[in-house]
């Protein structure tokens, strides 16, 4: 019979567990253990309360909006869930389809949703500008972005202090790979296995997930290397990440000396003695990696290849579409956390809280080198409506702590789904920072093979049935990707927690069957 561990009451009185008569004798270490069959009594998650009362949903029947998606929108594959969500309406964490149902949102619209959904201030100042001016493009001055402008450069150290503002995070990475190149006057640009930095046809080219790998040409210039993974990859262990979780593998690694980081860095320095020009153009890294299931790197790995890249002639650039503000919490942007400073920084997402609002920072230098050789336009970046929302949401940060409240809440829950890891032997991987957490699901812990898909699928179904929202990420898709919006509570991760083990438990009843 497969066996799972024993579970006691939890603090909040989300799920209780019933007491087996004895505990099975074999077993070693003490630890108590009851069948999967008598977990099946475990009730329900109960979902935490709000105040929101949605509106009706009046608009087109589930059925036809199935239809016209087939018959006119884009044919890939990208919803999640055997039925599709239809989505009606938002309130900070949570949303609402079409049927009623409130879900915790934990994925945040793909970690864009900073603030949260629909914030009363931002929408507000949304409201406000929508009545005085939409739209006027670069060729005009208009308060917005300059007021914007001002606000966020004082976020970012000297001497990134020069703005230009775009629509996208692909927009920004694409922006930022010509400005390594016109600075450097060089060609080849590195990025890690498993990164995640735009799907358009330039920035294709950084992105090395196999799913968005074309058998076209395309990405010219464009070199992978090792992602330096202290859990998946060859070195790495108990003291490596910057992280309250570290890793359950082993390692001969002082706290204040990581010999991962050291290997690491080997395999970064045959990747520019084999793979690329004497001279480069850059060198772009997530601070964490998002889609590929939210990777850290070994502490003082980037502070070396910077060093590296920088002698080779090349400029550094922190792609900071997921991790920038205040997500990470110890520090209101990704690179901070690894003591570096960037040439160029990317940033989009959470920027305009769901609005499509990106930039690229530089330095006045590098700015110059663009200037010389090429007239930068961007009909809609720096959009009136785009900018005011922008003021809004960096001000609500401020005012809400939310910085602050990802540090906090992050942390607990980083714990909290430690106690899973340690739980679950499907769970290889609990890793993160802030309110940035990956789940990484194996077949067992020895192999740290991934669990597959179809089990995955499953989880990922069950935790939506009982009302949490999460995402998916991974090279096989098998680390779930938690990222809410930065106003989340402890109540709201207690019930994320419980809404996960009542999964996990279930999948273990279906594996028993």
């Amino acid at each position: 019979m497969t066996l799972v561990r024993r579970h006691l009451p939890r603090a909040l009185g989300l799920v209780t567990f019933p007491r087996t008569p004895k505990p099975r004798p074999s077993l070693s270490l003490g630890a108590s253990w009851t069948s999967v069959t008598k977990l099946s009594l475990h009730t329900k998650p109960k979902m935490p309360p709000c105040d929101f009362t949605p509106e009706r949903y009046q608009s087109l029947a589930y059925n036809r909006v199935l239809e016209i998606h087939k018959q006119h929108l884009s044919p890939m594959a990208t919803a999640y869930f055997q039925k599709p969500l239809l989505l009606h309406q938002g309130h900070m964490e949570w949303l609402y389809d079409s049927e009623g149902n409130r879900y915790l949102d934990f994925f945040s619209g793909i970690v864009t949703v900073s603030v949260g959904h629909c914030h009363p201030k931002v929408n507000a100042v949304a409201q406000k500008q929508l009545g005085r001016l939409w739209h006027t493009s670069t060729l005009f001055f208009h308060p917005p972005m300059h007021e914007y402008a001002e606000k966020l450069s004082a976020l970012l150290p000297e001497p990134l202090k020069v703005i230009f503002l775009t629509n996208s995070g692909s927009e920004a990475n694409d922006l930022a790979m010509l400005m390594a190149r016109a600075h450097s006057n060089n060609l080849d640009i590195i990025s890690f296995r498993g990164a995640y930095h735009g799907c358009s046809p330039y920035t294709l080219g950084l992105t090395n997930v196999g799913t968005f790998k074309m058998e076209l040409p395309g990405g010219l210039g464009c070199q992978s290397t090792m992602c330096p993974d202290v859990f998946r990859g060859p070195w790495g262990g108990s003291h490596c990440r910057d992280s309250p979780v570290q890793t359950i593998r082993k390692c001969s690694c002082a706290p204040d000396c990581c010999q991962a980081k050291d290997k690491y860095i080997e395999q970064f320095e045959d990747t520019l003695n084999t793979s690329v020009a004497k001279s480069l153009a850059g060198f772009f890294a997530e601070p964490i990696q998002g889609v590929n299931g939210v990777v850290q790197y070994p502490k003082g790995f980037l502070k070396e290849a910077f060093k590296l890249v920088r002698e080779r002639g090349g400029v550094c650039i922190a792609d900071e579409v997921q991790t920038g503000f205040g997500r990470l919490g110890s520090h209101f942007w990704g690179f901070q956390t690894h003591d570096v400073l960037p040439d160029i920084v990317t940033m989009a997402k959470g920027m305009g809280n769901g609005f499509p609002m990106a930039a690229v920072v530089t330095t006045p230098e590098i700015a110059k080198s663009l200037a010389k050789r090429l007239l930068h336009f961007n009909t809609f970046g720096g959009n009136p409506m785009a900018c005011a929302i922008g003021s809004a949401v960096l001000e609500v940060i401020k005012e809400e702590n939310l910085q602050e409240n990802s540090q906090e809440v992050g942390t607990y829950m980083l714990l909290k789904f430690a106690k899973l890891r340690d739980e679950f032997e499907i769970v290889g991987d609990v890793r993160g920072k802030g309110l940035m957490i990956g789940m990484e699901m194996v077949q067992d812990k020895v192999s740290r093979k991934p669990l597959p898909r179809e089990e995955l699928n499953q989880i990922h179904e069950d935790c939506k049935r009982l009302g949490l929202l999460v995402g998916r990420g991974g090279i096989f898709s098998q680390t779930f990707r938690i990222a809410p919006p930065m106003c989340i509570t402890k109540p709201e991760v207690d019930f994320a927690v419980e809404v996960f083990r009542s999964a996990l438990i279930q999948h273990m009843e279906r594996r028993a069957k």
